[in-house]
């Protein structure tokens, strides 16, 4: 038997030091915080084998029940810490009777102090306990899918290194499930996803009205507000299109816009963001369409919920079109969304395509989050860089952006461990 320990910064950094260095098989038999991470302990009483897709193992499954039932444990324990500790006062009573004597007196922020340490402690290991769980589980599934449906695991390779989410992955899965010929499965597989991509069924230049643009700095709004100024100008002329700026606190912001608008021959209106936005738009009332440029503010500014709030006003019908851009990361974009989708968002433009290494997490995005795709921006030339989307060419894209590494069975064990975590969310 082989007994070692392995601290690491994090769970997963440590359980992949396991699997390097005793192999798959072997057992966790103690974990805990220490100071800068976390050591566990495992264990290796029989040889390792090769590499191949294993069966599934009793012993790690055994732990895994063990490490389950001490969760179930200690969640008791925090419900009804009282209740415990009272059971634990009377058992020492009747234990030693003749020793019954009165105990210190203790304060009440002294009582409260231990008692929010012990949580705190509590707390803490069940937070352990979860992401070894966590990680557990996605190995033992990833081993299932291997052994038991090895074309699946081969098109679960294929889609991560695309860059999809793993929800997004599995639900793709479910629909090609019965299909036996690779090749014809991944065909369907990509048809699906093209279309579970939605985008605008008509352009929204032609549909006129206030169109706003909204996203965090740096996302590429002004440049694609030049483009559609552009786009428009060149087929319907600079009579019937005005715009708008609600930036007042980057430095330049109104001086790019105003040069715009000369180049275009296209008025530019400051908006006041302590004047309701339709009476600012009021003198702007006869164009056909007013494109509006907004500031791109931390999610906490009050002056961020202003702005939103004034496009979110019912009475100017204004449609909002979130920008992402296509090199920010799944969490980036997921926060991006959350934060601007307040104000009511007819759908998204997505840009500089053509810097992202994958379309995996944006193009996961909106498909989760139901956003219509408007433009496509993938260049600085103006109005040259801007398209209308389509969705079979967008998953074309994405695939000639895949990795060209396979990945590692880390990583997949970490996608799958990253779905038994969604999922155990989504119950709680």
């Amino acid at each position: 038997m082989q007994v070692k320990r392995f601290f690491a910064a994090d769970m997963r950094i440590a359980m992949k030091m396991i699997r390097d260095e005793l192999g798959a098989d072997a057992v966790i038999t103690g974990n805990r915080r220490v100071a800068g991470g976390v050591e566990l302990t495992a264990v290796l009483d029989y040889p390792m084998e090769s590499a191949a897709p294993k069966q599934p193992n009793p012993a790690l499954e055994a732990e895994l029940r063990k490490t389950q039932a001490r969760i179930a444990n200690a969640h008791a324990e925090l419900s009804s810490p009282s209740r415990t500790q009272a059971g634990k006062d009377r058992q020492l009573l009747d234990e030693k009777p003749e020793a019954a004597v009165q105990p210190a007196p203790i304060s009440s922020a002294a009582a409260a102090s231990l008692d929010s340490r012990a949580v705190e402690a509590m707390h803490s290991e069940l937070q352990g306990l979860r992401e070894l769980i966590e990680v557990q589980l996605g190995s033992i599934a990833w081993g299932h899918e291997q052994s038991r449906r090895p074309q699946q695991a081969s098109l679960w390779r294929r889609l991560q290194r695309i860059g999809l989410p793993a929800e997004l992955s599995r639900a793709l899965l479910e629909k090609v499930a019965t299909v036996s010929e690779p090749r014809q499965a991944w065909r369907m597989l990509l048809a699906y996803l093209a279309q579970a991509i939605k985008v605008s069924k008509v352009e929204p230049l032609e549909e006129g009205g206030i169109i706003a643009l909204v996203g965090p700095a740096g996302a590429g709004k002004t440049t694609t507000l030049a483009k559609l100024a552009a786009r428009y100008v060149l087929k319907h002329g600079a009579q019937s299109i005005a715009l708008a700026s609600m930036d007042n606190y980057r430095i330049g912001a109104q001086e790019q816009l105003k040069t715009l608008g000369r180049i275009l021959d296209v008025p530019v209106i400051q908006i006041d963001p302590s004047q309701p936005l339709s009476k600012t738009l009021e003198p702007l009332a006869r164009k056909r369409l007013i494109l509006v440029d907004t500031a791109g503010l931390p999610a906490g500014d009050p002056m961020m919920r202003m702005q939103l709030e004034a496009l979110a006003d019912r009475g100017i019908k204004s449609k909002n079109y979130l920008v992402l851009p296509a090199t920010s990361q799944s969490q980036v974009l997921k926060a991006t969304w959350h934060n601007y989708r307040r104000c009511g968002l007819a759908g998204c433009i997505l840009t500089k395509l053509d810097e992202a290494g994958s379309l995996g997490d944006v193009l996961g995005l909106t498909i989760s989050q139901h956003l219509p795709i408007a433009y496509l921006a993938d260049g600085p030339r103006i109005p040259d860089d801007l398209h209308l989307p389509r969705s079979h060419q967008l998953v074309s894209r994405a695939v000639s952006l895949q990795s060209e590494e396979t990945p590692s069975e880390e990583t997949m064990a970490d996608m799958f461990s990253g779905l038994y975590n969604g999922s155990s969310r989504k119950v709680g």
